[in-house]
């Protein structure tokens, strides 16, 4: 195969189908599976309609490319740039390859951040050649528990460019490398805490290719102008941050590294892939608008057509939507889709392509190439460091890459404070909550039933959150008088929601035949609500938002974890929408007769306290909020995307008391510290405030 046909090229026959992760259908499957499926569709085929939408002119692209970069560097953590520090980049040592040398080295991307490398040089050059940044895969390499990073597994790469002309660094990942650090955060680890902080580890790996590429410049063999970017799988997505966010890449060749939301998210493909591979997606991205940006610069995406962690199908939109960009520019020949046959494998017919393109594009060349995938070295030959800096910050680097807000001071005056809430307004509106919906669907409140018993009445409506989330408010009213003095808003929990079912079946069994009634009845807790109702002539109100109580959805540790992680993706967190969720139940409740006056009360615990609290930020007229167990800060719950860039959990505190009667059980003053100083400051007067103040 001596050159490159300009748009598809097709290596081997292979079938269009997709692989899909998507489970089979199952007759056992829940109401909130069925939901849950359903929301992910319709909110995926969202994005997917709005991705590079309106766009139909060069001039259109690039005024939005401008701030499409500055998007996805936000969304990598990379906004604004970190500072470029010295490099301090070490040469260990050399191997003589013949054809080739290799050079061992270091640099560190920021203080303590190092990066392990190596740099295959051909030995036969003249001037400056053109130089490949290889970025490895998840390709571990190591022995008796010593680690010498994946690019000893990626080698042959090195080696095939080093013996056609070419520069090639190859770099360590941040984990799987000779230091190794953390990918997988939120896949198997538990930090959810990650999206708090707006981090992924995604942005690290971007970081060091930028930094990779400013070292590669200071080469006096490498011609700087000649840079391209290359690797497969997890390397695949790393070629895609460097490219979409920095025009020094001259030429790219992503391999087995994208696809769309639906192969993610509704297919399931997230399941297999770990958080290196996406972007913080604040602002709602489809992944054709990351390959957009890499226009009108040479791209070819190589793929195989049983990839199952990355279909064809998505693969192929996702080249669709990008070609069209590269059209704005006639320079549709430009990019090109290499489909190779067989699975997620590192194969001679997706290599062999990649190196005709840069040929073509950075040498200028058409030459008869064979491919080689020797690897001449063992992996202890290419190990960089004797003895692991113990100044190294990788292992710990999630803790400081993107920075948290620091503690907000008491404002002097009224204006002050005005003008510190506005700002923390728009960042919860435009970088918290930019997943709610844009326009609220009709609540269509629908009565489900309801009964009187003993001086009590117990009904149940219906009401839309967010199509097609359809969640149910029940209601404990006393008979007389007609209005009650007040509502308490109970939102629960699942535990919680356990309890008050055991309560309940006492006397509604019947009613609640559609949930799964726990075996015991709580006769002590439901003589406590009726209580509660009666003497105190008041509603109590109880609500379980998405995936909790009758939308409970499955409880396996990988299906609850993937779910979580298919919110994310969308640019939204499971605790952020079910603040929606609260939102929505208190307009339910503002919209029923006979309570919609009546002062109103929300009651919670725990990190759901925490998502009251917030929703009680957006909503009018909330008389109290009573907070149970309420966490100091945001690594404990609830987990709302990027929310520590900008507050903590004291601050909201103080937002929820400006507008109404807050009371936090705590054990000591942390959590409300912030909100009475300021309080005091100000002299709000009214029921509003810290209760107990």
């Amino acid at each position: 195969m001596n050159s490159l046909k300009p748009l598809v090229l097709t290596v081997a026959a292979f079938s269009l189908s997709a692989v899909s992760f998507a489970d089979p259908p199952n007759p056992d499957t829940t109401r909130g599976d069925r939901m849950i499926a359903a929301y992910f569709e319709a909110e995926t085929a969202g994005l997917a309609e709005q991705c590079l939408a309106g766009i139909d002119t060069r001039e259109q692209w690039e005024s939005a490319r401008r701030q499409y970069r500055r998007q996805l560097l936000e969304m990598l953590g990379l906004e604004p740039l970190p500072e470029r520090t010295d490099l301090k980049a070490t040469i260990t040592s050399r191997i003589d390859g013949g054809e080739y040398t290799v050079e061992k080295l270091h640099f560190q991307s920021r203080p303590g951040l190092y990066v392990t490398a190596s740099l295959y040089l051909p030995r036969s050059r003249q001037g400056r050649v053109p130089a490949i940044l290889y970025v490895c895969g998840h390709g571990a390499s190591k022995k008796n528990g010593v680690s010498y990073g994946n690019k000893a597994t990626y080698q042959h790469h090195g080696v095939w460019f080093a013996r056609h002309g070419y520069a090639c660094l190859m770099i360590d990942t941040l984990q799987m490398g000779e230091i190794e650090g953390i990918h997988h955060g939120t896949y198997n680890r538990g930090m959810w805490w990650w999206n708090n902080r707006g981090y992924t580890s995604a942005g690290v790996e971007a970081w060091n290719c930028m930094r990779a590429l400013d070292y590669l410049q200071s080469r006096e063999e490498v011609d700087p102008e000649r840079l391209g970017v290359t690797g497969r799988s997890g390397g695949g997505a790393y070629s895609w941050w460097i490219a979409a966010t920095d025009d020094r890449i001259k030429a790219a060749v992503p391999v087995a590294g994208i696809t769309d939301l639906e192969n993610h998210v509704v297919d399931g493909c997230v399941e297999g892939h770990c958080d290196c591979m996406f972007m913080v997606n604040t602002y709602r991205w489809d992944y054709p608008l990351v390959a957009a940006m890499v226009a009108p610069r040479p791209l070819l995406i190589g793929n195989s057509d049983a990839d199952r962690i990355f279909p064809l199908d998505g693969v192929r939109r996702t080249y669709e939507k990008a070609k069209r960009i590269y059209e704005l520019y006639d320079a549709g020949d430009k990019i090109a889709l290499n489909i190779t046959e067989g699975g997620h494998k590192d194969t001679p017919e997706l290599r062999l392509p990649a190196f005709h393109w840069f040929d073509r594009y950075l040498m200028g060349a058409d030459r008869q190439l064979e491919d080689s995938a020797e690897k001449p070295f063992a992996p202890e030959q290419l190990k960089v460091f004797a003895v692991l800096p113990e100044d190294q910050r990788n292992t710990e680097i999630q803790e400081t890459f993107v920075p948290v807000a620091s503690e907000p001071n008491v404002p002097a005056s009224a204006e002050e404070w005005a003008s510190m809430r506005a700002n923390w307004r728009t960042a919860l509106e435009e970088k918290v909550f930019r997943g709610w919906p844009r326009e609220a669907a009709a609540l269509d409140v629908r009565e489900v039933f309801s009964v009187k018993h003993g001086g009590i009445a117990f009904r149940a409506v219906e009401f839309t959150s967010q199509s097609p989330i359809r969640l149910r408010l029940y209601l404990v009213e006393p008979v007389a008088p007609a209005k009650s003095a007040r509502v308490v808003l109970r939102v629960l929990d699942q535990e919680e929601w356990n309890d008050w079912l055991a309560a309940m079946q006492v006397t509604f069994a019947a009613e609640l035949k559609d949930e799964c009634l726990p075996e015991k009845k709580d006769e002590a807790a439901f003589a406590g609500v009726v209580q509660s109702v009666v003497e105190g002539e008041q509603t109590l109100a109880f609500v379980a938002p998405r995936g909790i109580g009758p939308t409970l959805w499955n409880q396996t540790e990988r299906k609850l974890t993937h779910i979580r992680r298919r919110f994310m993706l969308l640019g939204q967190t499971l605790d952020g929408m079910r603040v929606w969720d609260v939102r929505r139940a208190v307009q339910a409740l503002r919209s029923l007769d006979g309570i919609d006056a009546a002062p109103l009360v929300l009651k919670a615990r725990g990190a759901t306290g925490g998502m009251v609290l917030y929703a009680s930020l957006f909503e009018p007229e909330i008389a109290a909020i009573e907070l149970i167990q309420l966490s100091g800060s945001h690594r404990d719950g609830p987990i709302l995307l990027n929310i520590r860039r900008y507050i903590d959990i004291p601050t909201a505190v103080a937002l929820a008391a400006e507008r109404s009667l807050v009371s936090v059980d705590d054990s000591d003053d942390e959590v409300t510290a912030y909100a009475r100083a300021v309080a005091g400051k100000l002299e709000w007067k009214g029921p509003r405030g810290i209760r107990g103040q």
